[in-house]
């Protein structure tokens, strides 16, 4: 496994995985994407493992896809085979058999905010920003992230998340219940403690509750909405406001 990913096991009971690439403030290439999936097999192949937690390295979560990467992509074909690919990744995660958390340590923007959305739960450092941003780039959430939102929150209060396309502050985030519990302190490590109510439980009661929701997300069709959604996304990475405001982002690069 590639380095993007860094794997450890400092809470007894959880998996770490923690996105490594500061320098791009964790946004999301292929690499990547082939280090949570790992994550995810280990996580799961590993019985004394019953819960896998996502974070970022340095002062970001996620920043999304990383469009110095993803900006080569003209068709809705080859947009449908990124998106699709990470999109298979929230999905799985979405529907992982164990317990998931984000730990936004900074901040979640784009597709960071559909990985933490994929989540079981969400804490949040104070401070930290969020935003379903895609909206004010021409397209709509490609990896699912919209489909998990309206399953697991009032739809108003996805609506309100998705439709600004801003950023908004963890205290905002926290009122629309996207963030369940937000640490005061900067430093604070204080989100492992409230870990310890569900780590003292058996493994499998632990996968048994877990499994009575992926089932009822399984039979509700949520791949098959995820996957219109991802359609819908790769026909808008195409339109002139995505491919613009692609432009504007590769541009800005380059005078930095």
């Amino acid at each position: 496994m590639n380095n993007a990913i860094v794997l450890s096991k400092e809470i007894q009971g959880c998996l770490i995985a923690e996105i490594n690439r500061p320098e791009k403030k964790n946004a999301v290439n292929y690499d990547v994407m082939e280090g949570l999936s790992y994550a995810m097999d280990a996580a799961k192949a590993d019985p004394e493992i019953k819960m896998l937690i996502i974070t970022g390295r340095g002062t970001a979560f996620c920043s999304g896809g990383d469009l110095g990467e993803f900006h080569s992509l003209h068709t809705a074909k080859e947009a449908y085979e990124m998106l699709s690919k990470m999109g298979d990744i929230v999905y799985r995660l979405a529907v992982f058999p164990k317990p998931t958390a984000a730990f936004i340590n900074g901040a979640a923007v784009g597709g960071g905010c559909e990985i933490a959305a994929a989540c079981d739960f969400r804490f949040a450092k104070k401070g930290a920003k969020i935003g379903f941003v895609q909206g004010s780039q021409g397209i709509t959430t490609g990896w699912g992230g919209a489909s998990i939102l309206f399953e697991k929150l009032p739809y108003q209060h996805a609506l309100k998340l998705l439709l600004p396309a801003e950023i908004m502050n963890v205290e905002e985030a926290a009122a629309l219940s996207f963030i369940d519990e937000i640490m005061e302190d900067a430093n604070d490590n204080s989100w492992k403690s409230r870990l310890k109510g569900i780590l003292n439980k058996e493994a499998d009661v632990i996968k048994a509750y877990k499994t009575l929701l992926v089932n009822k997300w399984i039979s509700g069709g949520l791949k098959t909405r995820i996957e219109a959604e991802i359609q819908e996304c790769s026909r808008l990475w195409v339109s002139d406001a995505h491919m613009k405001a692609v432009e504007n982002f590769v541009t800005r690069k380059k005078n930095i």
